[in-house]
């Protein structure tokens, strides 16, 4: 049988050593490294007893040359948590065009990409929580949220106060420990219970092998196929096969920008049919086709990607917790 033909390969771009430069496009990066020129996001896991509700905690600062303006977008399977220090920028939610400036915003789960545009620079800090835990914190459903940004005031976060939190004469880490007091707080006066444990096995499958049928998801979880779309629906804001189908095209647009182990793009191919159905998932979640999205900068939604892709390492224990992920190594030849 001959080897199957990457899709992505074949529509004029390279899973292997993608690298976007951003040099010369008036993006430079503020304060965490870079790679390649790209902005590097500080990005680390919970500490063990924040855990059920946290997946991580990160911090991106990227400067703009005067008077450049950043069209890119973000993309995030949960909810987010994303304080903005600085920058004036504006986002197309499914409530329409939302200007902000320095505050702090909950988004909702994301089902395709939320375009984002950025003038001045930005610095952002915040938590990406685990499906399930605004519920838990806040009585939110995830799928009243979905693509949406809210008042985090919901979930017991008061933004005046969490913005006092970032002192410029801390670092990133202190950053990232004064988030975990104000949660713990948040969590011990809430009562806050652990989000459902299906949410939590589901999640875990989506990193591992998001080809799977939801009928094998739901056989492997040991539970009833209705009961698995209810949970996934409420804490996803989801049914499970776009969950599923998020997953892959998220894994896809991380080695299309160079923010993955470049070991997997083969293996990442064969989730799908053939090119066009490579073509019409990507497209239509990420807005963008995979020749697009591999030649255009896409700084803020690398940032995103390389987030994901470090935790979906260390949940899969290919990478230990704040170990360096293989795309900052050098990449062989061929």
């Amino acid at each position: 049988m001959n080897r199957p033909t990457s899709p992505v390969a074949d529509a004029g771009t390279s899973l292997r050593g993608v690298g976007i430069s951003l040099r010369g496009a008036g993006i430079s990066l503020r304060g965490a490294g870079a790679h390649d020129g790209r902005p590097r996001p500080f990005s680390r896991a919970p500490a063990a007893d924040l855990a059920p509700w946290v997946a991580r905690f990160y911090v991106s600062s990227v400067a703009l040359a005067d008077g450049y303006v950043l069209s890119c977008g973000v993309f995030s399977e949960s909810a987010n948590l994303r304080i903005q220090l600085d920058g004036d920028w504006r986002a197309q939610s499914a409530d329409g065009l939302e200007v902000r400036g320095r505050d702090a915003i909950l988004f909702g789960p994301q089902s395709r990409r939320m375009p984002i545009e950025v003038r001045g620079g930005f610095t952002s800090v915040g938590i990406a929580f685990r499906p399930g835990a605004v519920r838990m914190l806040g009585k939110l459903s995830e799928n009243t949220i979905v693509d949406r940004l809210t008042d985090p005031t919901q979930i017991g976060i008061a933004p005046a106060s969490w913005l006092d939190l970032f002192t410029p004469d801390a670092g990133h880490e202190e950053w990232c420990q004064r988030m975990e007091q104000a949660l713990r707080a948040i969590i011990a006066q809430r009562a806050a219970g652990a989000p459902d444990p299906v949410s939590a096995l589901f999640e875990r499958i989506s990193y591992i092998n998001p080809s799977m049928t939801v009928a094998q998801c739901a056989a492997d979880l040991g539970v009833e196929i209705r009961r698995l779309e209810r949970i996934v629906r409420r804490d996803f804001g989801m049914t499970p096969k776009q969950v599923l189908r998020r997953a892959r095209a998220l894994d896809v647009a991380s080695h299309l920008r160079g923010v993955a182990d470049h070991d997997e793009a083969e293996a990442l191919m064969l989730r799908y049919y053939d090119q066009s159905h490579l073509n019409r998932d990507f497209t239509a979640l990420i807005g963008l086709s995979p020749r697009q999205f591999a030649k255009q900068p896409q700084p803020l939604m690398t940032l995103c990607l390389e987030t994901r892709q470090s935790r979906r390492l260390e949940i899969l224990e290919r990478i230990a917790p704040g170990e360096s992920p293989p795309w900052h190594a050098p990449v062989p030849d061929d």
